[in-house]
């Protein structure tokens, strides 16, 4: 690998000191020597003033604020320094206002800095003209673009320097949030970096300087395209790389500029027009390669997977490439080592600090810069803050949502939230309360994609209204259906466990905050008023009322998990207690036995009737408390009776046995707790239940019956297996 890198760029440059200029040779970029007026048209000497004439004035207007038409005399200043004047300077690598530019540390993020290095080969150009990396937030997108950046500008041996243009949007600047300057921003440094190109930019300029008050589009073709073009052969100028980083962070149009709009809304819009004129540019077969870093947002996502970009985009997911844990703990040893030997201690931290630390950071390095950023305080003591941090959720300590650190990543968050269109924030919260409330109810083989179509019909919303509502959260979200093969459970869909702590505290998240008990109850409403409709003639279907049977017992205990949730909601608790006595239980426990399971194993045996359930019935107040016996008659009664109905349907077993073990599992167990009750009548009915489960038994081939119960089953059902194997009954 190092002879790989060393070919063509050292792939791991130090960070350059805080306080000392990092800039490259700008003036040698374009090699050769400059003449005095060149000099001074790239702002190294000294330019005249810049005179415009507004209409119905002849006096000059100096560098001030112009108004109405404009005739822009050329004559006496340099076009580029018209271009630069009007460029977004601050969103180029080197720019001031982004020293010191993050930067990958060094021995971390090798994997993908030498995958783009393969993939731009930067004399011939790579086989597909366009890379994106994605990854979520806090992966280290913006900090690989500065590192290539740096590394092409800075790369000695070549006559020519291989980084063409770059461009870091960025949200919250208003010269760098939005693509009305990009063109030109671009334009520019490709005047700069390629010697050939710069006169006919400059005549571009002269000939119509009001080019630059044109759509974006006419700009690509007269300051780009066309100058390109002007050369004639373009075999012989070298591929030369263009970077553009935090395309999601471009956020609001040229038209949102001049009015009082919401960018969220039309933020989609103006990050596709940008990937359609680095299309446009590609289309013309110019020397140019392009680097696009963004969060995967599903629209970029979608419009770089669409047939106009066919054979253009190599893609790259960070989040799949290298190892983050490794990256995450060579910076965290780094700055711990660092931090030690400021303090003196060079005993701290201990491996078991460091292991912690890594394991809390979980590869996301923009959790671990922030705790760094927030121990590293010279007013109090670091290892203590580090300790106060790893022992306990982040969310549980009000000094961290002060720390400075930790209110740029809260902010963060924020304005990830923020960039949801407005009409859509209120489901968006719903679905994420219902995210984290029912993720761990569905299997791995049902999916997100399962997830969201069955609590959209569950909540009587239009298909894909959950998925759609959280569209623009892919950056702290990852609801994909990958598979997993060590799991039967959905993987953690949420990046981070930073963003789960946000976004249960309500001081953090602000008017994003979630409610998991709000979130519960809601979804305990759906499911009750879904399972209202079942009897025993009923022929419901559907993977939401599978949900809703199998899973309504342990919505209810997160709900109401204690008498103070039922006396802070009283009316709602009463409401759902009468909601309950109205369904037909019965029908709906043999219903769930006969489901076939989208859930997680742990939850399929709806029929099942929990003590937590049961004990969370008797919450009701005193005055209230016949209301809460009679729900809990109800509820048992029901139970016994559905265990002993369902046998009488012919070969009901064998579709449970079919279905799900555990289902038959506690079918028996049920068996062998009314066995032992002391009502004769009852008694008899299980006798009668048992001689129908061994006669069905007996009609299967499958001798499974013959056999010790499976492993993990209770021994309790011995007995019962014991029975139903005997000759006569």
């Amino acid at each position: 690998m190092a002879n790989r890198a060393n070919s063509r760029f050292s792939p791991y440059p130090q960070r350059p000191t805080r306080g000392m200029t990092d800039d490259g040779d700008v003036h040698n970029h374009r090699g050769g020597t400059h003449n005095h007026n060149h000099l001074a048209r790239h702002g190294l000497l000294p330019l005249p003033q810049t005179a415009f004439f507004q209409q119905e004035s002849q006096a000059p207007i100096f560098n001030g604020p112009i108004a109405g038409n404009v005739n822009h005399y050329a004559s006496g200043i340099g076009a580029l320094q018209t271009l630069y004047d009007h460029s977004a300077t601050g969103a180029m690598h080197d720019s001031n206002e982004r020293f010191p530019p993050p930067m990958c540390h060094p021995g971390t993020r090798e994997a993908v800095v030498i995958r783009i290095n393969d993939w731009y080969g930067y004399q011939q150009g790579p086989g597909k003209p366009i890379m994106w990396v994605h990854a979520p937030a806090g992966y280290g997108k913006t900090a690989i673009a500065g590192t290539i950046s740096k590394m092409l500008a800075e790369i000695v041996g070549l006559d020519f320097i291989p980084l063409g243009a770059t461009f870091f949007f960025w949200r919250t600047s208003p010269e760098r949030n939005n693509s009305t300057r990009f063109v030109i921003t671009i334009a520019y440094q490709l005047a700069m970096s390629i010697p050939e190109l710069a006169p006919h930019v400059e005549n571009a300029v002269e000939v119509n300087p009001m080019i630059l008050r044109k759509a974006l589009e006419v700009q690509l073709v007269k300051l780009i395209v066309e100058p390109f073009k002007a050369i004639g052969e373009l075999r012989g100028i070298p591929n030369r790389l263009v970077i553009i980083d935090g395309l999601d962070e471009c956020i609001n149009s040229e038209q949102e500029s001049r009015v009082a709009k919401k960018y969220a809304e039309d933020q989609e819009i103006v990050q596709v027009r940008v990937l359609d004129l680095i299309r446009t540019l590609q289309s013309h077969n110019l020397p140019l390669s392009f680097l696009i870093l963004s969060r995967p947002e599903a629209w970029i996502k979608e419009h770089i997977e669409s047939r106009s970009f066919a054979n253009m985009v190599e893609v790259v997911d960070l989040y799949a490439v290298g190892d983050h844990m490794n990256d995450v703990e060579k910076y965290v040893r780094a700055e711990l080592s660092r931090i030690a030997a400021k303090i003196g201690d060079m005993e701290w931290p201990t491996e078991s600090t460091v292991d912690s630390f890594v394991w809390k950071a979980n590869g996301h390095m923009a959790y671990a810069s922030t705790v760094v950023r927030h121990i590293d305080d010279p007013y109090d003591d670091p290892r203590k803050r580090l300790k106060d941090i790893l022992d306990a959720p982040t969310g549980s300590n009000p000094d961290f949502a002060h720390s400075t650190p930790f209110s740029s990543l809260y902010e963060l968050y924020r304005q990830i939230m923020r960039s949801c269109p407005e009409s859509n924030r209120s489901l968006m919260v719903e679905i994420l309360e219902n995210i984290i409330v029912t993720a761990d109810f569905f299997s791995a083989s049902h999916g997100f994609s399962g997830l969201f179509a069955t609590l959209d019909s569950l909540s009587g919303r239009a298909a894909g209204c959950g998925a759609r509502a959280i569209r623009g959260l892919h950056a702290v979200l990852c609801v994909s259906d990958r598979s997993s093969k060590r799991s039967s459970s959905l993987p953690n869909p949420f990046i981070h466990s930073s963003f789960v702590e946000f976004l249960t505290n309500p001081m953090l998240s602000l008017d994003f905050a979630v409610d998991k008990k709000k979130g519960s109850r809601r979804l305990l409403w759906n499911c009750l008023e879904c399972m209202a409709v079942i009897n025993s003639q009923s022929e419901g279907e559907g993977d939401h009322l599978r949900f809703a049977l199998c899973t309504f017992q342990f919505l209810w205990v997160r709900a109401w998990s204690s008498k103070e949730d039922a006396q802070l909601h009283q009316d709602e608790y009463v409401k759902l207690v009468q909601k309950l006595l109205t369904i037909d239980l019965t029908a709906c426990f043999i219903k769930s036995l006969e489901q076939p399971g989208i859930l997680h194993p742990a939850f399929t045996n709806g029929a099942a009737v929990g003590s937590n359930f049961a004990h969370s019935l008797e919450h009701l107040p005193k005055e209230s408390d016949p209301l809460s016996q009679q729900a809990i008659m109800h509820l048992l009664s029901s139970t016994e009776q559905a265990m002993l109905d369902i046998y009488k349907q012919p070969q009901a077993v064998l579709k449970i046995k079919l279905l799900h073990e555990s289902k038959l599992q506690g079918y028996l167990t049920k068996l062998y707790n009314l066995s032992t009750n002391s009502n004769r009548r009852k008694s008899d009915e299980v006798a009668q239940a048992l001689n129908q489960l061994r006669l069905n038994l007996q009609r299967w081939p499958n001798n499974w019956f013959n056999e010790s119960p499976p492993l993990g089953w209770s021994s309790n059902i011995r007995p019962i297996l014991d029975y139903i194997r005997q000759n006569d009954l």
